[in-house]
């Protein structure tokens, strides 16, 4: 089942500044700032509460489960009652929960309470993304979608370092402090500049029957489902890299910290800076032909990558080569896909952003693990990194008209400005 596109009302083009781009990057970007800040205290986190790593690293997955449920239940409430009124008190929550992790008295107490911060901190990431699609569609959309990737992409870089430096002069628990902290600026922030862009009259019924029919709208449209987990997919290409990257480069290779360092670094620098390369593109390309292009070379790219991991063909340059151009075809993916899926569902913006953010959590949770199973060398990353770029371009193929003929066409909205004035 596929949606036409929605009428669109002509509004007059907001050209959104700086500070806007800044202010839902850092929206988007807190779960993962909640989780990297905290990384490099685990070691002394299982040490402090006398926990087994086991139990330690379930203080992140916890965290992933939680904000996988959390964005199926705010999103909707965010169709129901407005961005701003979910969003501040979803990280209020997570001011108040980041509180009580930093007196936790031992390791059951924190996964409770971790499960709970991801929960409500998955209000920042999915009324940042149904903010845009109030008022952007199609090209528009892609464009700041892809300038929010530098935001998303550089924080995560130096939230750990960040953590390790907050930890190493005082403890692990004045990570939590830093993290309330950053919850009480992006309430301000949020209190001050953030205008609400879901007008009453745009709003849907919080019945639970409607709520659960709105969902199954959802589930039922093959196009949209498809779409939806392409970011997830694109996420688990990149977990897999990040979990698998430290004992590839550190004990297959050799590698010190600091070299480890400079190289995820590089490496994050590929995905911003092919985001960036994306946010200009769309203004003339079709974002489903980009998307399209991108999948495609992102699939030879893997093929190189797993070629030279098995062969050993460049030694540790070759892998990083053939690293950094699958990751930063990467950048160019997510923006696009989440845009088509959400432009037919202008009117369920925050449900529909609600799936994409779940199946992210969901799909990356299940896909990088796999990179441990498999053995957790070089070859073994690659191989998981290709298993999700193999699907990507199966579920575009399968699901969507991207690789038909003018397929690209089947996307078109009728006016690419959003229903609420600027």
């Amino acid at each position: 089942m596929t949606n036409p596109p929605p009428p669109q009302v002509r509004s007059p083009r907001y050209v959104p500044g700086i500070k806007y781009i800044l202010m839902l990057g850092a929206l988007a970007a807190l779960p993962a700032v909640t989780t990297d800040m905290y990384l490099p205290s685990l070691p002394v986190v299982a040490e402090d509460l006398r926990a087994s790593q086991a139990a330690v690293q379930f203080t992140l997955s916890g965290m992933l489960l939680g904000g996988g449920v959390g964005q199926l239940v705010i999103g909707p409430l965010s169709d129901r009652f407005g961005r701003r009124l979910p969003l501040i008190i979803g990280i209020t929550m997570h001011v108040v929960i980041s509180l009580l992790c930093s007196i936790a008295p031992d390791i059951g107490t924190l996964i409770v309470l971790r499960v709970l911060q991801g929960f409500f901190n998955a209000a920042a990431a999915v009324v940042a993304i149904a903010v845009i699609r109030d008022r952007f569609v199609g090209s528009d959309a892609a464009r700041l979608l892809s300038r929010l990737m530098l935001v998303i992409g550089v924080a995560p870089l130096f939230a750990p370092t960040m953590g390790q430096a907050i930890a190493g002069i005082w403890h692990w628990r004045a990570v939590f402090y830093a993290l309330a902290l950053i919850g009480v600026l992006l309430v301000l922030i949020v209190w001050r500049f953030m205008p609400e862009t879901l007008p009453s009259e745009r709003r849907r019924s919080g019945h639970v029957r409607n709520v659960t029919a709105g969902y199954w709208q959802l589930l039922r449209d093959r196009r949209f489902m498809s779409l939806a987990v392409i970011p997830g997919l694109g996420l688990g290409v990149i977990m897999s890299y990040v979990v698998g990257s430290p004992f590839v480069f550190q004990e297959q290779y050799g590698l010190s910290q600091g070299q480890f360092a400079l190289i995820f670094a590089l490496n994050g620098v590929a995905l911003v800076l092919s985001a960036q390369v994306n946010a200009t593109l769309v203004r003339k390309i079709a974002p489903a032909k980009l998307l399209r292009t991108a999948a495609v070379a992102q699939l030879v790219f893997a093929l190189v990558l797993v070629a030279v991991a098995a062969t050993g063909f460049g030694g540790v340059i070759g892998l990083l080569a053939a690293l950094w151009l699958v990751l930063g075809t990467q950048g160019m993916i997510p923006a696009n896909a989440s845009v088509l899926a959400l432009n037919s569902y202008g009117q369920m913006a925050g449900t529909a952003a609600a799936v994409i953010g779940a199946l992210q959590s969901g799909v990356a949770g299940i896909v990088s693990p796999l990179v441990g199973v498999l053995g957790g060398d070089a070859l073994s990353m690659s191989v998981v990194m290709i298993g999700a770029v193999v699907l990507t371009v199966v579920v575009l193929l399968l699901g969507t008209p991207v690789f038909r003929r003018d397929g690209w066409r089947a996307f078109e909205v009728p006016d690419e400005r959003a229903a609420t004035p600027a």
